[in-house]
């Protein structure tokens, strides 16, 4: 560097970063080619750390506070130039400012459906969305792993990570809680807390905290809403899926009968009829043992669906039977029987 250089350029000999509030997570000092004036001063507020990149490779790190930039306060950077104790010229360094503040009223949803495991219905597919905040914890980290080099690192630019985090967690969040997939609605802090400790980790391992998640809304898929309804509507069956699918099969009969007798010819109104007698016994004879688990029932086939001869109606009488078995009325033995004995009409 010629003398001229070397007058013409100017020393810092103060670092700050004053936040201008418009969501800035990282802030490189700008140097513009210019020196650390050795003994300047170094203010890190309340709300911030700082730190210090040589060649690359990060060096010290500043909590909150004011520094006086010698040998003593640069410990690392001092290894890394190799300075000795009588160091006391101007130096080249990367300063970076992070902000330490909370993060808050982050969202984040699912744009899709997000299919978990349950432990009643096996699969289903489900739509959250809420809240959540967090805060630069190890800046550090952050910067190798996140910010890097850049002039500026913002909470948009990271958002669509963090977002891609929560949603990839839900899944674990249900399974760890513990909670019903039909009591969610109404589990709605246990289930953002459980959320939280299965993302934590994540954010953890890019140098963040993850402080808080709150769930404002879960989504059920419209055949399980109506579940929920007819389940809220009978207090007495309370958490016993088992009786729930008693009550559930009670309220069906009328549409059964029904739809039976509407689409079926004389096969179709005998089988809606007997299958609605059928349930009827089954219910009753449950209402008596005081709602105790069902004991199998033989469902007689109906006396009309049994004397047709015709293939089609013997195949109607098969699907009605399969819909019994499917609603657990009759068991796979029973229903099994039954088709044998309704395949032996076709010989």
């Amino acid at each position: 560097m010629g003398l001229m250089d070397f007058i013409k350029k100017q020393f810092i000999d103060v670092l700050e970063w004053t936040e201008s509030g418009d969501g800035t997570l990282a802030w490189r000092f700008p140097m513009a080619g210019n020196e650390i004036q050795y003994g300047g001063s170094l203010t890190v507020r309340e709300s911030q750390m700082a730190v210090f990149v040589n060649e690359g490779k990060v060096a010290d790190v500043f909590g909150p506070g004011m520094y006086k930039l010698t040998t003593q306060t640069l410990p690392v950077l001092t290894y890394l130039k190799n300075w000795d104790k009588l160091f006391e010229s101007p130096f080249k360094s990367d300063v970076y400012f992070f902000s330490t503040r909370q993060q808050v009223d982050q969202r984040w949803g699912t744009s899709q459906p997000v299919t978990i495991r349950d432990k009643d219905f096996g699969a289903v597919r489900l739509r959250a969305f809420g809240n959540y905040s967090y805060r630069i914890a190890d800046p550090k980290l952050f910067h190798t792993e996140i910010s890097g080099t850049r002039d500026l690192y913002t909470v948009a630019d990271l958002d669509g990570q963090l977002r891609g985090l929560m949603l990839q967690h839900i899944s674990d969040a249900v399974a760890s809680s513990g909670v019903a997939f039909l009591d969610l609605a109404a589990n709605q802090i246990e289930f953002a807390k459980a959320l939280r400790e299965a993302t934590a980790p994540s954010f953890e391992a890019i140098g963040l905290k993850l402080e808080g998640v709150t769930m404002q809304n879960v989504s059920l898929p419209e055949e399980l809403q109506k579940i929920l309804d007819q389940k809220i509507g009978m207090g007495m069956v309370g958490g016993d899926m088992g009786k729930f699918m008693q009550y559930q099969t009670a309220q069906a009969i009328p549409k059964f009968a029904e739809g039976a007798g509407q689409g079926g010819g004389v096969a179709g109104d005998a089988m809606g009829l007997g299958a609605g007698v059928a349930l009827g016994q089954v219910l009753a004879g449950q209402l008596a043992q005081g709602l105790q688990p069902q004991q199998p029932v033989a469902v007689p086939v109906p006396a009309a669906a049994a004397a047709g001869v015709k293939p089609e109606d013997v195949m109607a009488t098969l699907e009605k039977l399969g819909d019994l078995k499917s609603k657990g009325i009759l068991t796979q033995e029973e229903f099994d029987a039954k088709k044998a004995e309704l395949l032996k009409k076709l010989v």
